[in-house]
């Protein structure tokens, strides 16, 4: 296992691009390192969680508004938001932080253990969107 050490560096302090935290978690979204049984149980359960928290905050004001401000940025090659038509697709970067709301909003998490870097929820839709924008 490869260790990434992140800090808060000022905007003005120039960051070679594959230095960014960003480049580094897609990198890590992009290997193709295989995976064994249980990774992959785990990665679909992940998977299948976010999309029921998702869905279950849908018609909330925070994801409605979240969502709207997506459809205003489309892309036809681009990534598509939780619970709309796959042929409705906006910017990876706006439909990470739709869904990401969307994912985030009620909370109902399960799967989160102390020992991962970051909360599947902040991770997933983003590499979702990067993923099918790609």
């Amino acid at each position: 296992m490869q260790n990434h050490f992140v800090r808060p560096r000022r905007s003005a302090a120039p960051l070679p691009r594959e230095e960014e935290f960003a480049w580094k978690l897609a990198a890590v979204a992009a290997d193709d390192a295989p995976l064994d049984a249980d990774v992959s149980a785990m990665i679909q359960n992940r998977i299948i969680d976010n999309a029921a928290v998702a869905l279950a905050s849908a018609a909330r004001p925070a994801i409605v508004n979240a969502r709207a401000q997506a459809l205003a940025h489309p892309r036809g090659d681009g990534a598509v938001l939780f619970g709309l038509p796959q042929s409705r697709r906006v910017h990876a970067e706006w439909a990470a932080w739709a869904n990401g709301i969307a994912v985030r909003e009620l909370d109902y998490h399960d799967t989160f253990l102390l020992a991962d870097y970051a909360h599947p929820g902040d991770s997933i839709p983003p590499i979702l969107a990067v993923a099918q924008q790609c």
